[in-house]
């Protein structure tokens, strides 16, 4: 007997484009809201910079730059805000090919990634932005002032905060390919050395082309793989 519950090729396309509608307009709701806030989230994101022992100058060289610094800031508020919304889109379209059991875990997966990605967030602003502005300031000499571009700063900054989100995903990826027979422990330990060279491709290429940048982001990204090493044997034996 054909399974009547199987959806046609053409209406998975649908369906899939109706969950990147979704987000897209999650997307923009939640950067319609930052927008809202931009003036005290400007000043959060300025403060790696002036607390700095020698704060550089930023200085805004194009008429439109702040305008567009705001909504850049305000776009990238807007992903992190729904990033719950698109976990969610990505759950229910490979629900469908997932035992019932599995489908129960929908609310851990999507506040796990949030949480995932606020970490990683927090991580960079906290430890890896101070630190490599500090490195790089000082490297100065005593002649030539430091002069930023604000776009460029918040180019920079931005950066690194969505990139360091996304790399802390890494668990919650390990965890839905579990979830789904994917992935397993041992396939992980296994391929542990070959681990190591992917999180430092990956860093280089979610980071700044600076070295500071790229060991602050892999180390952690290391012991993020051991504990998904941890979270894959637990969700590998569920189902």
């Amino acid at each position: 007997m054909i399974d009547q519950t199987e959806m046609p090729f053409l209406d998975h396309l649908e369906e899939l484009r109706w969950r990147i509608i979704k987000s897209l307009m999650a997307v923009v709701l939640g950067a319609g809201l930052v927008f809202l806030f931009i003036d005290p989230i400007f000043r959060i994101l300025l403060k790696p910079a002036t607390s700095l022992e020698n704060p550089p100058d930023l200085q805004v060289l194009k008429v439109h730059g702040m305008f567009m610094i705001k909504w850049g800031i305000a776009f990238v508020g807007g992903i992190i805000l729904a990033i719950p919304v698109i976990t969610y889109q990505f759950w229910k379209f490979v629900a469908p090919g997932m035992l019932v059991n599995e489908r129960r875990y929908a609310f851990p997966v999507i506040l796990f990634s949030f949480i995932a990605f606020i970490i990683g967030v927090l991580f960079a602003y906290y430890v890896v932005i101070p630190f490599s502005l500090n490195f790089f300031t000082g490297m100065g000499y005593v002649d030539v002032a430091n002069n930023f571009s604000i776009n460029y700063y918040f180019n920079y900054i931005l950066w690194i905060l969505v990139s360091a989100g996304l790399l802390f995903e890494l668990p919650v990826i390990v965890l839905i390919l579990s979830a789904i027979g994917l992935l397993t422990p041992a396939f992980m330990r296994k391929y542990r050395r070959h681990s190591v060279v992917t999180i430092l491709i990956l860093s280089s290429l979610l980071t700044p082309p600076d070295p500071v940048s790229l060991l602050m982001m892999s180390a952690p990204l290391m012991v993020l793989y051991e504990i998904s090493i941890g979270i894959s044997h637990i969700f590998a034996k569920k189902f």
